[in-house]
């Protein structure tokens, strides 16, 4: 029986939401044909993720030890690197995670396995695994398949895979690495700044503002625009990175996700996979762009091809 292997991430002695995403990525999977579900967990304190772990449909929880009290990369390549080759699993997933950036990519090359990362489908076609993610920043999406490898590695998109909420009662396991000699250590976390302010992750309606606003002279007359509509004003990453607003406003994979919004107003946002990770659940996404081929017009409910500044006095007009 074919295995999949999920590799669970945990942050400050808290499961990272997407390691459940995997597990439903894999339990899907499953289901399509003789596979067992098997998932590991790398923590100081392994034993008490066993229960978050323990989906319906999970064959197998793999505790393993860390001696690191935080993430590290050469731990988790050279463990993993031993632990797969030990079992030999067909699919192994994780999340598309900031700490998956830093071993999976090194973890397939040294394991001479089959690598895609920021995967959100994947099925079996013929018995051969199709995996499918964007390419072209986003214009199209790609199926990409492994003739060859007798193990792939997939790192997985979040907010794609809904998570099991039956739970299971998986064999627990343990795993024992040799130890290893990190590069590098971790120091410690540094807060992003909350400003005080506002917290988009419960905002309900946002107005969000992109690359399309083209000048940092531009962002008070939208910051105008979300006050008297009565939205939380939030931005993609480029508006960040260029100090027009402060980090805490950044929605996307590595700003904030906004978890409570109803409706969200794109305006001038292409449509990144990163941006697109914190918003693309959003039950009513409206969004304008001069490009029709905007990726964003992919994931919108109700697209404009318009230019925002026109869009803006309209809707100033209205509000006001």
């Amino acid at each position: 029986m074919a295995e999949i292997l999920v590799i669970a991430e945990q942050r400050r002695g808290e499961l990272i939401g997407a390691s459940l995403e995997c597990i439903a990525a894999a339990v899907e999977l499953k289901q399509q044909g003789d596979q067992s579900v098997a998932v590991c967990i790398i923590a100081p304190s392994p034993e008490i993720f066993v229960e978050q772990l323990s989906a319906a449909g999970v064959d197998e929880i793999i505790t393993i030890k860390s001696a690191q009290a935080e993430f590290q990369a050469d731990e988790f390549e050279s463990t993993l690197l031993s632990l797969i080759g030990q079992r030999q699993p067909a699919l192994v997933l994780t999340a598309h995670s900031i700490d998956a950036w830093g071993y999976a990519p090194a973890l397939a090359i040294k394991g001479g396995f089959g690598y895609a990362s920021d995967v959100f489908a994947m099925r079996y076609e013929n018995n051969e695994l199709i995996a499918i993610r964007a390419g072209y920043a986003e214009k199209v999406h790609v199926e990409v398949d492994f003739p060859g490898y007798d193990t792939v590695l997939l790192t997985v998109r979040g907010n794609t895979f809904k998570p099991v909420e039956a739970s299971g009662s998986p064999q627990v396991n343990s795993f024992e690495a040799a130890p290893v000699s990190p590069r590098s250590s971790h120091e410690e976390y540094i807060e992003p700044e909350s400003g005080g302010e506002v917290d988009i992750t419960q905002a309900e309606f946002m107005l969000s503002i992109g690359r399309g606003i083209s000048e940092e002279d531009n962002v008070e007359e939208f910051a105008e625009l979300a006050e008297s509509m009565g939205f939380t004003l939030g931005c993609s990453r480029p508006i960040a990175d260029n100090g027009w607003l402060p980090k805490y406003r950044q929605v996307g994979q590595s700003g904030k996700t906004v978890s409570n919004c109803s409706v969200y107003l794109a305006l001038g946002i292409s449509g990144s996979v990163q941006h697109m990770a914190g918003m693309k659940h959003v039950a009513n996404i409206i969004a304008i762009n001069t490009d029709p081929e905007a990726s964003i017009f992919n994931i919108a409910r109700y697209g404009v091809v318009a230019d925002i500044f026109d869009i803006a006095e309209e809707l100033r007009n209205h509000f006001d």
